[in-house]
């Protein structure tokens, strides 16, 4: 074999040695929801992308077999060549003269214009590849064989390792990564987060709590309750007798102007008993995507929110649920709460009834929402105890300090992030 041919073989090998490792970087880093989104869904090309994602351990083997086979050969055919031409001391120059060509023209080069169009390059050498994964699958099967034999000697099994993440934290993680970026603007990441935290929430997260409820004493006179329906930013309350835990039904501010046209405007024939709707009571632990199910396939877009003793503990709507997903839904009859002030010393003063998912949201912070609801809860949580007017809390990055308190409720909180130095 002549020197030119050995110096032609050498250039094929590092050409397939480009090609295998270009491939792995782009199908490994390829989005099949990308493919998908560019490519027709019975495309050929994509299937096979698929099909080759489907078994990565396989097609990591192939491609990493494949390579180092047709390195090493180059790296041998150098030695022999430069050995003929310089003796001994061609092995010095057939290292260092392959180190660079195999790293600039084998991996680098190659890695670099895939890693910049994964998809695209994937799609290009999908054919090829799945041809030689079949032609290296026996000996890929022997290498993983050997390969578990050694990690069960090391106590790992394979079987067991996995990425931990499932489809929704991908989602999520990618979110937010597109929005560090300025990709994807924070209205959407919200809207996104909202959609994917659905899954996650209970009825009890959300719901108007019992405190906050405003309910009509169905044993009022009839021009009270007409009065207090009327001048209420709420279509829907709740009315109850004797006790305010006694809800017997649901009153509609269009059923009472109903009943005036009808009465025309005597409102000592208006029986409230008769306009009032039956109230609807869903358990505190009902999931957030049960009860939007609910009220998308009932009529009733209202619900009373009971413990497991049967206890009214708040209110829940459709348009509560909404506002996970859209944000404050607000229109010209609705009370605008502000609930948070900035500070001039980079704090805020937050009322501590405050859900702390509202509060990340407007925000954008990250508090945890897990053990508690509201930002006056996670400040219990965490000190264990109910905490006195002044005393300051440090925990998840923030300095709490309770600037406000009325009995045992946290009214009123200063929260300043702590800057990292």
């Amino acid at each position: 074999m002549t020197i030119w041919i050995t110096l032609g073989v050498i250039a094929i090998l590092l050409f397939i040695s480009a090609f295998l490792s270009g491939s792995e970087t782009a199908l490994t880093a390829a989005s099949r929801a990308r493919l998908r989104a560019k490519s027709q869904k019975n495309s050929k090309k994509v299937k096979t992308v698929e099909a080759l994602l489907d078994n990565k351990e396989r097609l990591l083997g192939a491609l990493l077999l494949g390579n180092n086979l047709v390195n090493i050969l180059a790296s041998a055919l150098a030695t022999y060549a430069l050995i003929t031409i310089f003796g001994d001391g061609g092995v010095v120059y057939a290292t260092l003269l392959m180190t660079l060509a195999v790293v600039i023209f084998a991996e680098v080069l190659p890695k670099t214009w895939a890693i910049n169009r994964p998809d695209e390059f994937a799609l290009g050498v999908a054919p090829i590849v799945r041809l030689l994964v079949i032609i290296l699958t026996p000996f890929t099967i022997i290498v993983q064989f050997i390969v578990q034999i050694f990690l069960r000697i090391f106590g790992i099994k394979s079987d067991k390792i996995r990425s931990g993440l499932t489809g929704l934290e991908e989602i999520r993680g990618t979110v937010d990564l597109l929005h560090s970026e300025g990709e994807v603007v924070k209205s959407d990441r919200d809207m996104l987060g909202g959609i994917l935290n659905i899954k996650d929430l209970e009825v009890l997260d959300i719901m108007v709590h019992r405190t906050k409820m405003i309910t009509i004493d169905a044993e009022q006179p009839i021009e009270q309750i007409i009065n207090q329906v009327l001048k209420s930013p709420y279509t829907r309350m709740p009315i109850f007798k004797g006790e305010p835990d006694n809800i017997t039904g649901i009153l509609h501010a269009k059923d009472v102007l109903r009943a005036l046209i009808k009465t025309k405007g005597d409102m000592s024939k208006i029986k409230i008993s008769e306009i009032a709707q039956k109230p609807w009571f869903v358990p505190e632990t009902t999931p957030l995507e049960v009860q939007l199910n609910g009220f998308l396939k009932g009529k009733s877009h209202f619900a009373i929110v009971v413990d497991e003793y049967g206890e009214v503990q708040g209110l829940i709507t459709l348009e509560d649920i909404l506002e996970e997903i859209v944000g404050d839904i607000s229109d010209e009859h609705d009370e605008v709460i502000e609930g948070i002030t900035k500070q001039l010393n980079s704090s805020f003063i937050i009322d501590g009834a405050l859900p702390i998912r509202d509060v990340n949201r407007a925000l954008d912070w990250n508090l945890p929402d897990e053990e508690a609801t509201t930002i006056a809860g996670l400040i219990i949580h965490e000190a264990k105890t109910i905490p006195d007017k002044g005393q300051q809390f440090t925990f998840h990055g923030f300095r709490f300090k309770v600037i406000e308190k009325i009995s045992n409720r946290i009214t009123k909180l200063a929260i300043s992030p702590i800057k990292k130095t």
